[in-house]
C-alpha cells in the first residue's frame, strides 16, 4: 500500500470516533477505527443521552457544534432506526435561573417557561421543551453500520502512543476522551465520574433534568421500556466500577421528584469517565511527518457535539 492509499486512523470508538469516523467515509475516504473498546464499552455507551446546550469553551466554536448537531440529530429522529426522538420534558432547578439563556436554545421551537404546577416539590424555575433524546446502545450501533456500509474498518486493538499511529497513518484524527491524558501528555484532560442507574419504565414518557449547582442532580430519560436515572458528577475519579450507594441515592432522588419511580424494578448500573477540560480541542498538528487531529474534552456534552465536531475534524484534514 502506498502512502498515499494509507486509511484515515481515526483512534477511539466512542461517539466522538464513530461519528468523525463516518463523516470521512461518507465523504470517500478510506477509514480506519482503532479501538480498546468496543462502542457498547465506551463512556458514550453510558449517557442518557439529551442534546442540549453545551456551556463550554470556547464558547464560538461551541455554539457551532452544538448547532450543526442539532440539525443532524433532528433529521435523524425521523428515521426510527436510528434510536434518536424528539422528545417533550422539562429543564428544572431548585433555584432562579434568571433570565440570561444561552443562544443555542432559540433551536428549541417550543421552549417555555415552565408554570408553577408544572414543577415538583422543591423546584422553584425551569423550562419545557423538546429535545432529541438519543438511545445511546442502539445510536452507537447504528454508527457503527452506517461507517461500514461506507466502507470503513474497525480494528479492536489499542493504540500504545501517537508515534504508533502515525506510523500507520499520514492522518490520524485522536477522538481518546480521558485516554487523551496519556495518549498525547495532556494533564488538563481529567475525569468526571458519572453513574446512571437503569430500570424498567413503568410508563415514563418525558425527560427530566434538574440544573444542578452540585454533583449530584436528578435526570430520567425515557427509552421504550427502559429509564436512564441520574446522576452524578464527581472529579478525578477514575475508577469504572459503580458504586451500591451512589445508585441507591440516584433512585432515592429521583422517587421523591417523581413518586412512579419507587420500587422501580433495576435493570443494572452504568459508568462512564466523561473527559473534562477546560477548553474541547478540536485543532490540528503535525506530528512526526503526519497529520494529527484531536477531537477530545467534551465533558459531558460529547453528544451533544460530535456531529459539529466530526465536521470539523473533516475540514481540518483538508
Amino acid at each position: 500500500m502506498t502512502a498515499s492509499a494509507k486509511p484515515v486512523l481515526v483512534i477511539g470508538a466512542g461517539v466522538q470516533g464513530l461519528t468523525s469516523a463516518v463523516v470521512l467515509a461518507e465523504q470517500g475516504r478510506a477509514v480506519r477505527i482503532r479501538t480498546a473498546e468496543r462502542p457498547g464499552e465506551t463512556t458514550s455507551a453510558a449517557a442518557g443521552a439529551l442534546w442540549g446546550p453545551a456551556l463550554l469553551r470556547p464558547a464560538d466554536k461551541v455554539l457551532h457544534w452544538v448547532t450543526r448537531s442539532h440539525a443532524e440529530f433532528t433529521a435523524l429522529a425521523r428515521d426510527e432506526r436510528t434510536g434518536v426522538r424528539l422528545v417533550p420534558g422539562r429543564m428544572a432547578a431548585r433555584h432562579p435561573l434568571g433570565e440570561a439563556l444561552p443562544p443555542e436554545v432559540h433551536l428549541i421551537p417550543d421552549l417555555r417557561r415552565c408554570d408553577r404546577e408544572e414543577l415538583p416539590a422543591g423546584f422553584v424555575d425551569g423550562y419545557a421543551g423538546t429535545l432529541p433524546l438519543i438511545d445511546m446502545p442502539g445510536y452507537l450501533a447504528y454508527l457503527v453500520e452506517r461507517f461500514r456500509a461506507a466502507g470503513g474498518e474497525i480494528v479492536l486493538s489499542g493504540v500504545p502512543s501517537l508515534a504508533d499511529a502515525t506510523a500507520e497513518a499520514d492522518v490520524v484524527v485522536n477522538c481518546t476522551g480521558v485516554g487523551a491524558r496519556e495518549l498525547v501528555g495532556d494533564p488538563g484532560v481529567q475525569p468526571v465520574w458519572g453513574q446512571q442507574v437503569v430500570v424498567r419504565n413503568p410508563g415514563v414518557q418525558d425527560y427530566f433534568i434538574e440544573l444542578s449547582r452540585g454533583g449530584e442532580f436528578v435526570s430520567w430519560m425515557p427509552h421504550a421500556d427502559r429509564l436512564v436515572l441520574g446522576g452524578i458528577a464527581v472529579d478525578g475519579e477514575w475508577s469504572r466500577a459503580p458504586r451500591p450507594d451512589v445508585g441507591a441515592a440516584i433512585l432515592h432522588r429521583c422517587a421523591e421528584v417523581e413518586p412512579r419511580l419507587a420500587d422501580v424494578e433495576v435493570s443494572g448500573d452504568v459508568v462512564g469517565l466523561r473527559p473534562g477540560r477546560e477548553r474541547v480541542r478540536v485543532e490540528a498538528e503535525e506530528f512526526n511527518g503526519a497529520r494529527v487531529v484531536h477531537d477530545y474534552g467534551h465533558g459531558g456534552s460529547g453528544v451533544a457535539l460530535s456531529w459539529g465536531c466530526a465536521f470539523e475534524v473533516a475540514e481540518l484534514i483538508g
